[in-house]
């Protein structure tokens, strides 16, 4: 039955990925279920028991979960419901309740015939009447794929998540890994993405809709702890860092973050632009070198402190010919990679 589909992701909101349906779309939903129609099947990855994945069909199942909850988002607050998901680990009810962030979910479908009102129009799952019943026992075809991860990190599923993803979202890479990895780990990274000192350092006030900022944030973290280990593709390499990180404890955690502040706190007097290049406002590359170098030794010894560096090194590290062209060309490639890291921590470290 449709609605004890819909039961048993609660416990599991669906803000993490953005949802970009408007309203016309999801109240079209809603008609085509009740009237009986078909709509597309919803592709699960069972993850343990009785623990699904979405991998095709998110956008659908949240229209029925804003449905069933009678409210639906407002178009221009979607990207701060997310924010707040990400530092709460939930919406709140008194969110829910909010109309800053949500209008009433009544049915806005169109006359079929001119003169002639649909019959659903304007009705919420409380006004349904009987065909509250009929919604209710409605079923939705759900296609469930049984994987096991490959150890390598080139996961499969992953590419079943970028193949078969629809409803117009075609997600990042950092998007389906934040589904497909979740820990707490995951949590922290995401929940650090809207620390104001770290917003300002990449220049930024607002955090991006399609998680870029906190691919930018994950690869700081697997350069620090995994670099020397680094293969590409850098897609790879990032799936298999935030699969390994599902199993780390608390205390690893902590640290991270503790070590992520600290450099924060460090960076804070830095100018404008630190981290960027002549053509980029922010390059990656420059970042996670300079975090790796500045954060190893304090990740080390567990204390989670930074090594103290000015800003002026940074932008003679920028200037290093081997280190220029480690960040410019083919910056994938594992011999760019490893330069980069070995020139910062030669160049910032003395």
């Amino acid at each position: 039955m449709l609605i004890s589909l819909i039961a048993g992701f609660l416990e599991y909101p669906f803000f993490k990925e953005i949802y970009v349906w408007d309203h016309s779309r999801a109240s079209k939903l809603i008609e085509s279920i009740i009237l009986g129609l078909p709509i597309p099947q919803i592709f699960l990855y069972e993850q343990a028991r009785n623990r699904y994945l979405v991998i095709d069909g998110q956008q659908r199942l949240m229209s029925l979960y804003y449905f069933l909850k009678m409210r639906f988002p407002l178009s221009d607050k979607r990207n701060d419901l997310r924010v707040i998901f990400d530092r709460e680990g939930s919406i709140p009810p008194d969110v829910f309740s909010d109309h800053g962030y949500f209008s009433k979910f009544n049915l806005k479908l169109p006359s079929k015939l001119p003169q002639e009102k649909n019959k659903l129009h304007g009705l919420n799952y409380d006004t349904l009447g009987d065909l509250q019943t009929t919604l209710d026992l409605r079923t939705i075809r759900c296609v469930f794929v049984k994987q096991n991860f490959p150890r390598d990190g080139d996961s499969s599923i992953f590419e079943i998540f970028n193949r078969l993803n629809t409803g117009g979202m075609n997600l990042t890479a950092q998007e389906i890994r934040i589904s497909l990895y979740d820990s707490e780990f995951m949590k922290m990274v995401a929940r650090s993405n809207t620390d104001e000192r770290w917003r300002k350092l990449i220049g930024q006030q607002e955090p991006d809709l399609r998680r870029r900022d906190v691919e930018i944030l994950l690869r700081g973290f697997a350069m620090l702890t995994r670099g020397a280990a680094y293969a590409p593709s850098m897609t790879r390499f990032l799936n298999q860092f935030a699969k390994d990180m599902q199993d780390e404890s608390k205390e690893e955690v902590a640290l991270l973050e503790k070590t992520l502040f600290s450099f924060l706190d460090l960076c804070a007097g830095f100018p404008a632009g630190i981290f960027g290049t002549a053509t980029r406002k922010l390059n990656i590359s420059v970042f996670e070198s300079v975090f790796s170098a500045a954060c190893k030794s304090g990740y080390e010894d567990k204390t989670g402190c930074v090594h103290s560096i000015c800003s002026d090194k940074i932008e003679d590290l920028k200037k290093d010919s081997a280190f220029l062209d480690a960040v410019s060309t083919k910056s994938t490639n594992t011999d760019k990679v490893q330069t980069r890291l070995r020139r910062a921590k030669v160049l910032l470290m003395n």
